[in-house]
């Protein structure tokens, strides 16, 4: 049988902001345009879709090694209203294997080069007594997702 392939949706304001936060977030890519066509709107266009429909830049984003999901950034006008649903955790601590210092120490810098590119910090989740460290945090647009 072959591994189910599947699709992440984020719905968002501007797609392509997303997309190159979220590449940055998770060692992930721009997705390119279909070969033929110069520019995603070039595309999406060809299709059919109306001009007034599609955003310049990029709206999805792959994994370099082809083994995680293709994530796709959806223009919707409402805004996030309510909490999350479904969210990311960006695993980088290294598990329970790693001292809980060390996790600590790669979930800090994880947060703060998110920050650098946009993110904010939601809270921070700290259980010494369960061994468990990870910081809450937000997306450009208020997504939530955790750092653990």
């Amino acid at each position: 049988m072959q591994d189910p392939k599947f699709q992440i949706t984020v719905d968002c304001h501007d797609p392509d902001a997303q997309a190159r936060f979220w590449a940055a977030a998770l060692d992930y890519e721009l997705q390119p345009p279909p070969e033929g066509f110069a520019t995603w709107r070039e595309y999406w266009t060809s299709l059919g879709v109306p001009p007034d429909e599609v955003d310049d830049g990029f709206d999805a984003i792959v994994d370099r090694s082809d083994r995680g999901p293709r994530v796709w950034f959806q223009r919707v006008p409402e805004t996030k209203s309510l909490k999350n649903r479904i969210h990311f955790d960006l695993f980088v601590g290294g598990g329970r294997a790693v001292p809980l210092g060390e996790r600590k120490r790669r979930v800090r810098a994880k947060a703060t080069e998110l920050e650098a590119i946009g993110a904010t910090v939601r809270n921070v989740m700290d259980s010494p007594e369960q061994g468990h460290f990870a910081i809450g945090m937000n997306d450009p647009e208020g997504n939530e997702f955790d750092v653990v």
